[in-house]
């Protein structure tokens, strides 16, 4: 080892630690420890000037603004150049029959002959009257070689002539030529302006034919995607139109599709009608090309949507009357996520309702026209996913209905949550509760409907009856139930010995003619809660979002779905209360199966306020609560019951709200029989403005004094 190598060690070895000192400072010692010097930190390692200016070239290059400066540059020249492109395409196909050729082209990829043949006779005239046109090149320059002579002579002699009668008028000689030389004298300083302008004028020509043209290109985005404004790049909110819609097509995945319009070139766009506005977007036909079928585009829908920068709920594709035709409605973007206006029913506290001739306000079509729903006469189907609003959208129903005080309701809701209690005093009938004992007085609600459907039938022919609309709310709950009564027939079910599904099939067959009307709401529809039979019975069918295409038939049917009707495509939670109707109670656009309706949202608050107004049209309506009695019924009591606070009855109308409170004891009375009972307890029917009524005085009178025997039935 060498001598240096042996220094340097010594140098290195830290020195030993040395001993604490001792202070005496007259109380107690004080010991101090000599801490040695920290080692000095080793010199930081220059990075060398190639590394540190590679790393600020990176982040430079790098940079967002550096990005963005590169696109701007990018963007803007290429303007240039696409509106260069743009512009000579003009001027060619202005010049040669290059238009004709694609349009032909177009038309046969299509397979539509005879538009090929008419484009073909147009290129063929075009080119006859070009033809001319050269030919008459040929003799143009002799012509124009006389109209400037003659035109020269005659312009002089003009002027002469002008000269002559002004200098007869100054009597000075010199003023012949008067005229002649101002002529002269304008044309010199014109030619002295343009010599001065010309020299600018050549140098900015250049400059201002670059402004034409990248005016051209950045009217047309003439840049690549990558160049273009972020905006642009995202395609948010962009608007449709026919280049765009043709591009959609073409990159939606179907071969047939993209070899025609790849055939048609720019003359792709002779598929579309015209972009119409429609409401919050837009509407366009589009006439496929031979090979290509409508429910392969249907099948697309989501593909679809993204090329054209919108969401799937943002595109509706249905199949118009035309052959080979789809027609897509385009929502602006973010127009759909928006909420509708209140309901006219809210709004407007002098509304009334008409059930023979008006129209329900029920809320708003795609293109944000109001969506009426006429009730006349039609049995009603409400479906979808649970917590969508279906139970608001039925109710909106009922609520406008009440305002025609001629309609009676029986109601009954099987879920029981409180959604129908405004109709307390407004229905006859009126049940809610989710029980299978509620299950049984719905059934018995909907057969004594039929009994009532079956007095009407009997009546004279030609009877206007008021209407009576029997409304049963969580449908699903009376058809999976698994109760049976005494004679072993089951409440729930779907075949011929089931009580409800029989009740409403009869009311499904015969009610219409005579106004009786069955509604329903369910949820979830599948075979087994809503059964065939039932659904296909029900003239207006709406629904709300459902999970599959299988339930969007069953709620609305084949033809409603085969024709674009797409219920499950609705987002849950998003679209709440949308709903998608198939019926002839509503205007649906010509060649459409169905329409989708934004429906107005009537809260629980609201609705009572509307209930009330009804109510106030109205002479009172003592609602019935049907419950279960093991005991047997005292007929006066319940008289009583049904009678309630009202002063005098119709007995027509005591013996229909008997039969509703309990259709078994009281299905079959007449007259007679309710005369017994009334004639045992005291109490005496008697005319008012020439009907028969029941005083609730006297009934009331008469259950304070009846003796401990009870009431007499009419089996006594």
């Amino acid at each position: 080892m060498s001598e240096h190598a042996v220094r340097l060690i010594k140098d290195t070895t830290p020195a030993p630690a040395s001993p604490p000192a001792v202070v005496d400072n007259g109380d107690a010692p004080t010991v101090l420890t000599l801490v040695p010097p920290a080692a000095p930190e080793p010199a930081p390692v220059p990075v060398p000037l190639w590394v540190r200016s590679g790393r600020a070239l990176k982040t430079a290059v790098t940079h967002e603004r550096t990005g963005t400066a590169v696109r701007v540059v990018a963007r803007h020249g290429l303007y240039v150049a696409g509106g260069a492109r743009i512009v000579t395409r003009r001027a060619w196909d202005s010049r040669t029959a290059a238009r004709y050729e694609r349009m032909l082209r177009a038309a046969e990829a299509a397979g539509n002959y005879e538009v090929a043949a008419e484009w073909e006779e147009r290129g063929q005239r075009f080119r006859d009257a070009r033809h001319r046109r050269r030919m008459d090149l040929l003799h143009s320059p002799l012509d124009a070689a006389k109209g400037v002579a003659i035109g020269t002579g005659t312009g002089i002699g003009a002027l002469v002539a002008l000269g002559v009668v002004l200098a007869v008028a100054t009597k000075d000689a010199g003023d012949v030529f008067t005229p002649l030389m101002a002529v002269v004298e304008f044309i010199r300083l014109m030619i002295t302006i343009v010599s001065v302008v010309w020299g600018p004028l050549v140098t900015l020509a250049p400059f201002l034919a670059l402004l034409a043209l990248w005016s051209v290109g950045a009217r047309q985005q003439a840049a690549p995607q990558w160049a273009l404004p972020a905006k642009a790049r995202s395609g948010e909110g962009e608007p449709i139109t026919p280049s765009i819609v043709v591009k959609a097509l073409r990159d939606l995945g179907v071969p047939a599709l993209a070899r025609a319009i790849k055939e048609m070139g720019d003359a792709g766009a002779s598929m579309l009608g015209p972009i119409r506005i429609a409401g919050c977007g837009v509407e366009v036909d589009v006439t496929l090309p031979s090979g290509v079928s409508t429910n392969e585009i249907q099948a697309k829908r989501r593909k679809l949507a993204e090329n054209l920068s919108r969401h799937e709920h943002e595109v509706f594709i249905t199949i118009p009357t035309a052959a080979r035709t789809v027609r897509l409605w385009v929502a602006d973007s973010g127009a759909l996520d928006e909420p509708i206006g209140p309901s006219p029913l809210a709004t407007d506290d002098t509304l009334t309702a008409d059930y023979a001739k008006g129209r329900a306000p029920w809320g708003q079509d795609l293109r944000g026209d109001a969506a009426a729903l006429s009730l006349y006469q039609r049995h009603l189907l409400i479906t979808g996913l649970s917590n969508q609003g279906k139970t608001a959208a039925l109710r909106a129903l009922a609520l406008w209905l009440a305002l025609d005080r001629s309609v009676r309701f029986l109601m009954g809701d099987l879920k029981g949550a409180g959604d129908w209690a405004m109709f307390d005093g407004l229905a006859d009938v009126l049940i809610q509760g989710p029980t299978d004992d509620h299950v049984i007085q719905v059934t018995e609600m909907v057969e004594s409907a039929v009994d009532e459907m079956n007095r009407r039938l009997t009546e004279t022919p030609g009877t206007l009856f008021p209407p009576l609309i029997v409304l049963v709310d969580e449908a699903q709950v009376a058809f999976m139930c698994p109760v049976t009564d005494d004679d072993k027939k089951p409440y729930g079910g779907s075949k011929a010995t089931s009580r409800y599904f029989m009740a409403v099939r009869k009311i499904h067959n015969q009610g219409r003619a005579v106004n009786v009307l069955m509604w329903q709401g369910t949820q979830d529809p599948t075979d087994q809660n809503l059964p065939k039979l039932v659904r296909e019975g029900a003239h207006t069918r709406a629904s709300l979002a459902l999970g599959t295409e299988s339930q969007a038939r069953m709620a609305l049917g084949d033809k409603a779905v085969d024709g674009g009707a797409a219920p499950n495509l609705l987002r849950p939670g998003l679209d709440k209360g949308t709903v998608v109707v198939a019926s002839d109670g509503i205007t649906i656009p010509a060649g459409q199966s169905s329409i989708t309706v934004r429906t107005h949202y009537i809260d629980t608050e609201t609705a009572t306020t509307i209930a009330e107004r009804a109510k106030a049209m109205r002479h009172g309506v003592t609602t019935l609560h049907v419950v279960e009695h093991d005991e047997p019924r005292d007929p006066l009591a319940d008289v009583a019951d049904v009678v309630g606070t009202d002063a005098r009855v119709l007995t027509q109308d005591v013996l229909k709200r008997l039969a509703a409170l309990d259709n078994d004891a009281y299905g079959k009375w007449s007259f007679i029989d309710l005369k017994r009972v009334l004639d045992a307890a005291g109490v005496e029917a008697k005319k008012s403005h020439g009907r028969m009524v029941v005083r609730s005085e006297d009934v009331v009178r008469a259950l304070a004094d009846r003796d401990t025997e009870g009431s007499v039935s009419p089996s006594e």
